[in-house]
């Protein structure tokens, strides 16, 4: 039998070099060497190996994420991890609107929300983050991914690359404040009280109590 792995990289090679209307059944079977209904032993339908296609870009991605570590300013590793999401829509834009411009749920996506939610749970703790940590994660990913799937979609001599720094720096100045010292107003006083309670919630409260705090909390931030 030949392995899943040997047919996702085939796919790869032909997403990479036609794009997403590269992956036909019969393209891919041709490029595997194998026959038509191999595909569908092995990942049920069509829809399954654009699942396994996007997985494999994801694991590259992630393993970029995870390469750039984490410095003592969450703010740039913010931008750091922006500037990577960047640089891979740049260099894999094929891999990028499958990945993220279809609408299923991957399990390998979910982990790089985790891992953009981590990095604004940081900016919470330092007391530098303006509005609660959901709402913060949830703008950076939209804007983000928003601003870059324009970007593809639009004519090569019409795309500008300052158009995605300005995303950048825009959201991090409505997300965040200038520095910890600056950051002495209740609302922030209060998401990055919010956010060491999660992430250490000790017992010296109940979870009751723990509740009602998180719930007082939320409407300080807001």
């Amino acid at each position: 039998m030949v392995p899943a792995a040997w047919l996702v990289h085939a796919a790869a090679e032909l997403l990479q070099e036609g794009g997403r209307d590269a992956l036909s059944t019969r393209a891919v079977s041709a490029a595997a060497g194998v026959q038509a209904p191999t595909l569908d032993r092995t990942f049920g339908d069509k829809d399954g190996l654009l699942d396994a296609v996007a997985t494999y870009g994801f694991k590259s991605y992630l393993e970029g994420k995870h390469a750039l570590g984490e410095t003592d300013d969450p703010v740039h590793d913010l931008r750091r991890g922006w500037d990577l999401h960047v640089e891979f829509c740049l260099h894999q834009p094929a891999f990028y609107m499958l990945m993220y411009g279809e609408p299923r749920v991957r399990e390998a996506r979910q982990e790089a929300d985790r891992m953009l939610r981590r990095i604004v749970e940081r900016i919470a703790e330092a007391g530098r983050l303006r509005v609660p940590v959901e709402q913060a994660a949830q703008l950076v990913h939209a804007t983000g991914m928003g601003v870059i799937l324009s970007f593809l979609a639009s004519p090569p001599e019409q795309r500008d690359p300052d158009l995605i720094t300005a995303a950048r720096e825009h959201v991090i100045a409505t997300i965040t404040t200038g520095n910890a010292d600056r950051a002495s107003d209740i609302p922030s006083r209060a998401i990055a009280l919010k956010a060491v309670l999660e992430k250490e919630p000790g017992d010296v409260l109940t979870p009751a109590e723990h509740a009602m705090l998180a719930e007082w909390l939320d409407r300080l931030a807001r």
